[in-house]
Protein backbone atom coordinates (compact mmCIF):
# COMPACT_ATOMS: atom_id res chain seq x y z
CA UNK A 1 0.00 0.00 0.00
CA UNK A 2 1.69 2.87 -0.80
CA UNK A 3 1.34 6.70 0.20
CA UNK A 4 -0.71 8.36 -2.66
CA UNK A 5 -2.79 11.33 -2.04
CA UNK A 6 -6.27 11.97 -4.13
CA UNK A 7 -5.90 15.79 -5.22
CA UNK A 8 -8.83 18.08 -6.47
CA UNK A 9 -6.86 18.22 -9.86
CA UNK A 10 -7.06 14.09 -10.14
CA UNK A 11 -10.57 14.68 -9.22
CA UNK A 12 -11.54 16.77 -11.92
CA UNK A 13 -9.71 14.66 -14.37
CA UNK A 14 -11.54 11.42 -13.45
CA UNK A 15 -14.82 13.35 -14.07
CA UNK A 16 -13.40 14.73 -17.48
CA UNK A 17 -12.09 11.46 -18.53
CA UNK A 18 -15.77 9.37 -17.18
CA UNK A 19 -18.36 12.04 -17.72
CA UNK A 20 -16.85 13.90 -20.91
CA UNK A 21 -17.74 17.66 -19.95
CA UNK A 22 -15.05 20.14 -20.63
CA UNK A 23 -11.57 20.25 -17.97
CA UNK A 24 -13.16 23.70 -16.88
CA UNK A 25 -16.61 22.40 -15.74
CA UNK A 26 -15.18 19.26 -14.53
CA UNK A 27 -13.09 21.11 -12.17
CA UNK A 28 -16.27 23.24 -11.05
CA UNK A 29 -18.40 20.97 -10.66
CA UNK A 30 -15.93 19.06 -7.81
CA UNK A 31 -15.55 22.50 -6.31
CA UNK A 32 -19.20 22.76 -6.11
CA UNK A 33 -20.03 19.45 -4.93
CA UNK A 34 -16.57 19.51 -2.27
CA UNK A 35 -18.17 23.37 -1.31
CA UNK A 36 -22.02 22.06 -0.78
CA UNK A 37 -20.41 18.99 1.59
CA UNK A 38 -17.96 21.98 3.74
CA UNK A 39 -20.96 24.28 3.70
CA UNK A 40 -23.86 21.45 4.84
CA UNK A 41 -21.33 20.60 7.40
CA UNK A 42 -20.88 23.94 9.04
CA UNK A 43 -24.42 24.40 9.49
CA UNK A 44 -24.31 21.38 11.16
CA UNK A 45 -26.20 19.04 9.21
CA UNK A 46 -24.86 15.53 8.71
CA UNK A 47 -23.93 14.69 4.83
CA UNK A 48 -24.46 10.86 3.37
CA UNK A 49 -23.40 9.33 0.24
CA UNK A 50 -24.59 6.24 -0.46
CA UNK A 51 -22.50 3.51 -0.36
CA UNK A 52 -19.40 5.70 0.37
CA UNK A 53 -20.23 6.65 3.92
CA UNK A 54 -21.48 9.48 6.21
CA UNK A 55 -19.91 12.53 7.69
CA UNK A 56 -20.83 14.61 10.49
CA UNK A 57 -19.62 17.22 12.96
CA UNK A 58 -19.51 16.35 16.86
CA UNK A 59 -19.84 18.83 19.52
CA UNK A 60 -16.85 17.92 22.48
CA UNK A 61 -17.13 19.54 25.81
CA UNK A 62 -14.18 21.12 27.51
CA UNK A 63 -11.38 18.63 29.20
CA UNK A 64 -8.30 18.33 30.90
CA UNK A 65 -5.42 17.41 28.94
CA UNK A 66 -1.82 16.50 29.95
CA UNK A 67 0.83 17.92 28.59
CA UNK A 68 3.19 13.99 27.72
CA UNK A 69 7.00 15.65 28.07
CA UNK A 70 6.33 17.79 31.58
CA UNK A 71 2.70 16.24 32.69
CA UNK A 72 1.07 19.71 33.14
CA UNK A 73 -2.47 19.56 32.77
CA UNK A 74 -3.70 21.76 30.35
CA UNK A 75 -7.10 22.80 29.70
CA UNK A 76 -8.72 21.09 26.37
CA UNK A 77 -11.19 23.64 24.96
CA UNK A 78 -15.01 22.79 23.76
CA UNK A 79 -14.78 22.39 20.03
CA UNK A 80 -16.34 21.06 16.81
CA UNK A 81 -14.94 18.03 15.22
CA UNK A 82 -15.78 16.09 11.59
CA UNK A 83 -16.64 12.42 11.38
CA UNK A 84 -16.76 10.41 9.23
CA UNK A 85 -18.17 6.70 9.15
CA UNK A 86 -17.59 4.44 6.27
CA UNK A 87 -20.77 2.55 4.57
CA UNK A 88 -20.51 -1.46 4.76
CA UNK A 89 -20.27 -1.14 1.03
CA UNK A 90 -16.88 1.01 1.18
CA UNK A 91 -15.46 -1.10 3.86
CA UNK A 92 -16.36 -4.02 2.03
CA UNK A 93 -14.85 -2.90 -0.91
CA UNK A 94 -11.41 -1.56 0.66
CA UNK A 95 -11.55 -5.16 2.14
CA UNK A 96 -11.88 -7.34 -0.83
CA UNK A 97 -9.01 -5.03 -2.44
CA UNK A 98 -6.81 -5.57 0.38
CA UNK A 99 -7.47 -9.06 0.31
CA UNK A 100 -6.75 -9.42 -3.26
CA UNK A 101 -3.30 -7.47 -3.38
CA UNK A 102 -2.18 -9.97 -0.52
CA UNK A 103 -3.06 -12.93 -2.85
Amino acid sequence: MGDHTVTRAQLSEAVYQEVGLSRNESADLVESVLDEIASALGRGEMVKISSFGSFSVRAKGERVGRNPKTGEEVPILPRRVLVFRASHVLKNRINDVLTADER
